[in-house]
């Protein structure tokens, strides 16, 4: 039975949920606090425009899946709304800026009995995928260190007139920019036990109210130490996202713009990743790209979630943990 869907929130990735669930079902209602914005989404797919959440929960529409394409600050309440209104939530990344808020939403979820999907889309990049499976079975031995790097540009036309660079609806560059790798870091290494970290607003300091760039040292729980270097002061464009993994069989780099290529590697006989699928495209947005446009995954899972019995490939609790990280961060660099 095809899935019926709604999107509250119709920006620029809104566009791309409204493409990627076709194939699952269709596009019931749309929401927007500008009404042009979701008269015109609206229009697109045949569906029915509201101009506030609370009279789209209130319609009786009859909606199984609500993705949240909100501002950051509003994942939280969005998605409280519609998991007590007795919807299933795909909510955007970042889960919401602050982990009060995550679990908040994990508690609802579960008492009205509805699941609660994060997008994460970069685990679905194939070399991505094929190192974090490598990783879990224990194939590269000790794992040593880490260093992430995430490199990209974000001019101040990016920021302007816009609830990103804002504290109170973006909340950092770790949060709107690069959460979907701080998500991998969890997810290949698992539990951070120790953080320092300096962060500076170094080229933004009249377009946005945190910071622009940020050096952070990790221990985790395991004993790997690592680091991320990460900044919006790529000059003119994006340059690259990449994770490097040193271990007792191996060195990997994963590498690209958007952790989307395997860059390097030197391992043991046998550990030779090959012959990978080629990956999806970044989003493209005009005057910008950003992470890898893997939705289509994404609710391809949703939908093996909801009308399969399927694992769901990137749940709330594993949501929550890419916030608290991000919240020690900025924590540590405060000091």
């Amino acid at each position: 039975m095809p899935l019926s869907f709604a999107i509250v929130g119709c920006g620029r990735i809104a566009q791309r949920h409204a493409e990627k669930m076709q194939p699952y079902g269709s596009l019931t209602a749309v929401c927007d606090v500008v009404p042009e914005k979701a008269d015109k989404l609206a229009q697109k797919y045949n569906s029915k425009s509201f101009y506030s959440i609370e009279s789209l929960l209130a319609s009786g529409a009859p909606i199984d899946v609500v993705a949240i394409c909100t501002p950051n600050g509003l994942h939280a309440q969005h998605s409280i709304a519609a998991l007590k209104a007795g919807m299933h939530v795909l909510c955007e990344k970042p889960m919401a800026i602050a982990s009060a808020d995550c679990l908040q939403m994990i508690e609802a979820a579960k008492i009205n009995n509805r699941k609660l999907f994060i997008v994460k889309q970069n685990r679905f990049n194939p070399p991505v995928a094929a190192v974090q499976q490598m990783i879990a079975a224990k194939k590269m031995g000790n794992i040593f260190s880490m260093q992430l790097n995430c490199f990209w540009n974000r001019d101040a036309a990016y920021y302007k007139d816009s609830w990103k660079g804002t504290k109170a609806m973006d909340g950092g560059t770790l949060y709107t920019q690069f959460s979907h790798f701080i998500d991998l870091l969890y997810w290949f290494f698992g539990d951070v036990k120790n953080i320092s970290a300096v962060t500076i607003n170094a080229a933004h300091k009249k377009t946005i109210e945190f910071e622009d760039c940020g050096a952070v040292l990790l221990q985790f729980e395991n004993g790997i130490i690592g680091t991320i270097n990460y900044t919006v002061n790529s000059h003119r464009k994006n340059m690259e996202g990449s994770l490097t993994i040193f271990a007792e069989k191996g060195t990997i780099k994963i590498g690209g713009e958007y952790l989307n290529e395997l860059e390097y590697q030197c391992v043991d006989d046998g550990l030779q990743i090959s012959n990978l699928p080629a990956g999806n495209h970044a989003n493209n947005y005009g005057t910008y790209t950003g992470s890898m446009s893997n939705h289509d995954k994404v609710y391809e899972n949703l939908n093996d979630v909801l009308l399969h019995g399927g694992e769901m490939y990137t749940n709330a609790d594993e949501g929550l943990k890419t916030v608290e990280i991000i919240e020690r961060i900025y924590k540590a660099a405060a000091l």
